[in-house]
C-alpha cells in the first residue's frame, strides 16, 4: 500500500460555526461525527479525491484556539476560487489576499480566515494552456 496523507485534525471553538464554513463556503462534506470523552469531532472531505479535514471540540475544558507557528496555511483546492472567495467575503470572512494568477504556477490562489482564524489558501488549478484569469 502506499503511503498517503489521511488527514489533519485541528481544534476549532465552535464546532458547528466551523462545519458550515468548511460545508457551505468551502463545499466539503461531513463524512463522520464522533463524541469521545471530553471532544466532538467531525470529519469532511470532498466527494472524491484528496485527504480529509477533521475538526475537534474540546467541550469540557474550551480554551481559546492557540496557533503558535506550528500551522501556515491550510490548502482547499476549489473548482473556482474567485466564486468560493467571494463566498467566503459575503458571509463574512476576512480575506488575506483576493483572487489572482501566480505566473510561477498555473494557477489562481486566494487566502481567507476560517472562523477561528486559520489561514485558508484557495487553489484553483488551470490547465498548462489556461493563461486566463485574475492577475
Amino acid at each position: 500500500m502506499a503511503t498517503t496523507v489521511g488527514q489533519y485534525c485541528i481544534w476549532v471553538s465552535d464546532l458547528e460555526r466551523s462545519v458550515g464554513f468548511y460545508t457551505d463556503i468551502i463545499g466539503l462534506k461531513v463524512q463522520s461525527r464522533t463524541e469521545i470523552p471530553g471532544v466532538n469531532e467531525a470529519v469532511l472531505a470532498a466527494e472524491s479525491g484528496g485527504g480529509r479535514l477533521q475538526l475537534a471540540h474540546a467541550w469540557e475544558d474550551p480554551q481559546p484556539v492557540e496557533h503558535g507557528r506550528a500551522l501556515w496555511k491550510i490548502y482547499m483546492n476549489v473548482d473556482d476560487c474567485e466564486a468560493t472567495h467571494k463566498r467566503a467575503v459575503d458571509a463574512g470572512y476576512t480575506s488575506t489576499m483576493e483572487p489572482q494568477r501566480l505566473d510561477r504556477w498555473p494557477v489562481i490562489v486566494a487566502f481567507v480566515l476560517d472562523p477561528d482564524g486559520y489561514s485558508i489558501e484557495l487553489l484553483q488549478r488551470l490547465g498548462d494552456d489556461d493563461r486566463s484569469g485574475a492577475r
